[in-house]
């Protein structure tokens, strides 16, 4: 069972999360105003790279909150956890030979 760090609670069992898709995503201003098109592109269409990828969690059975982290998709490790609000931190990508640190909030 992995670990995750909640920002609010501390390391947790990866069974109190819930995936919540990828983060940074605005909702648009005017959703009236988007075509069938649009629309669909915004609620379907997301990022799907290897690697380090920001994603949005929530800690269900926790303190219920919100927040963001970096999580490789090639290992599912969890490289980095932020506050929703807070910048994403800066995590190399898989072709730099700088080592990654895990970053907590």
């Amino acid at each position: 069972m992995q670990l995750i760090h909640c920002p609010w609670c501390g390391p947790r069992e990866e069974v109190e999360f819930h995936y919540g898709g990828q983060a940074d995503i605005s909702y648009p201003e005017k959703p009236a105003d988007l075509s069938d098109q649009e629309w669909a592109e915004f609620v379907f269409y997301r990022d799907n790279q290897k690697g380090p990828f920001p994603e949005r969690w929530s800690h269900s059975t926790g303190c219920r909150r919100w927040f963001n982290a970096v999580r490789d998709t090639r290992t599912y490790q969890f490289l980095a956890v932020y506050k929703v609000g807070e910048p994403a931190p800066r995590i190399p990508g898989p072709e730099s030979t700088e080592p990654t640190t895990e970053v907590r909030a």
